[in-house]
């Protein structure tokens, strides 16, 4: 008799990879992250179940950007109000938020709905080469 395989939640259980985001193409990086935020990197994968690790990305300052985004790629933030729409490229959101370039780029590769919501909060970006987290003992990863 077959039996039918369902994964779980794995809870507490998830690992924390640690990325670092030195002379990396942003797109590349990008998708890693989220098919290791969605769990996909398992062989449990259910696109139905929450089962992926917490990522930790360090030197967001020094990711790549390939041909001509540097000055061509914008951003847009809108306050909800009229006339509150702001536009920024891509240099100036590396010089200011280099954190939200990853941010925004992982953002776009996941599903929307409310798991690609909590997949988000699973997520932590720092400027530089330190983080908080050295308790969880993450994993470097390869990518």
């Amino acid at each position: 008799m077959m039996k039918t395989f369902i994964p779980k939640n794995p809870g507490t259980a998830r690992s924390w990879q640690l990325v670092d985001a030195t002379d990396k193409p942003l797109g590349r990086l990008a998708v890693n992250i989220a098919n290791t935020l969605r769990g996909k990197n398992r062989p449990t994968f259910d696109p139905a179940v929450d089962m992926g690790d917490f990522v930790i990305v360090v030197n967001a300052e020094k990711i790549r950007l390939t041909g001509r985004k540097v000055e061509q790629k914008e951003y847009q933030r809108y306050s909800g109000w009229r006339g509150g729409l702001k536009t920024f490229t891509a240099k100036t959101m590396l010089e200011k938020h280099p954190d939200r370039v990853i941010l925004e780029a992982v953002w776009g590769m996941l599903p929307k709905n409310t798991i690609s919501r909590k997949m988000m909060t699973r997520i932590r970006v720092y400027r530089g080469s330190e983080h908080p987290h050295v308790a969880q003992a993450p994993v470097a990863s390869s990518y």
